[in-house]
């Protein structure tokens, strides 16, 4: 295995400068912060800005009335770093085959989820996220949520047969402070037409951890699917409008999870996406 030496802690004030990362944009109270500064408050391996995945410690003793820091061998990869990466692997296990939870799955398979989600949830590597937005910042994929179109809403907006559903992503600008959701879709009597429900949002901190979304604007693209909606607009905004509180409740860089004011649980993927 790997090793590497470290040195005795560097005084704050010459922490090397490390770098913001769709939830939803966050405006800040004031100036942003900078963005390519290291917050240690960001993460819970404090100073060091690669701490997530090393295990790295000092032992410092007094000699002569000064603090002498003791050279420690440290593996590379921690404990943590492989727990982290087994849980996110049977998270994508347990989501195989239930089209992100949207049509519902059964009790057992959302109790599985949910003890997998909580297990992440106890690694966060950046307990106040709201702290370092780049950790939130740029493109993200819906892979499961526990909000569900059953019974009759499915029905009526035509999402049995007629309408399928495709990719949940969202983009997050935290310059802007400012949040786009995009809901997919593909209407098969229309010669496959594609197009989508866009709902743009704004964010303001509300904690360490939680934010205030506000909904700004949506449009469904291009009119034709509009005019298929149109009847069931408002039931379809009511269920994917985002305006309330979320707790984001875990983020790295490949994964997030946030829970809002609804009890709705989210996890997404970060992805490359320039289409928003």
């Amino acid at each position: 295995m790997a090793t590497k030496f470290i040195q005795p802690p560097i005084p704050a004030s010459h922490v090397f400068p490390p770098k913001p990362s769709t939830l939803w944009m966050m405006k800040l109270h004031g100036p942003l912060l900078a963005t390519h500064q290291w917050n240690k408050k960001c993460s819970r391996f404090g100073e060091n800005p690669f701490g997530f995945g090393l295990s790295s410690s000092v032992k410092a003793a007094e000699q002569s009335s000064e603090l002498v820091a003791e050279e420690k061998v440290i593996p590379e990869e921690s404990s943590d770093y492989r727990k982290v990466a087994q849980i996110k692997r049977d998270i994508y296990d347990a989501l195989q085959g239930i089209n992100r939870g949207i049509f519902g799955v059964t009790s057992t398979k959302k109790t599985e989820i949910l003890k997998l989600v909580e297990l992440l949830e106890s690694q966060n590597p950046n307990p106040e996220p709201t702290s370092c937005l780049e950790k939130v910042s740029g493109s993200w994929k819906l892979i499961y949520s526990t909000i569900t179109i059953l019974g009759s809403k499915r029905t009526k907006l035509g999402l049995r047969d007629f309408i399928s559903l495709g990719d949940f992503v969202q983009s997050i600008d935290v310059v802007e402070g400012k949040a786009v959701n995009a809901v997919k879709f593909s209407a098969k009597g229309l010669n496959l037409l594609n197009g989508q429900l866009t709902i743009e949002a704004s964010f303001n901190i509300a904690s360490k951890s939680r934010v205030d979304i506000s909904y700004i604007k949506s449009v469904i693209t291009p009119e034709q699917l509009m005019n298929v909606f149109r009847k069931n607009f408002d039931l379809l905004l009511g269920i994917f409008n985002p305006e309330g509180w979320l707790e984001i409740t875990y983020v790295d860089d490949s994964m997030r999870i946030g829970r809002d004011d609804k009890g709705n649980i989210f996890i997404l993927e970060r992805f490359e996406d320039n289409t928003l």
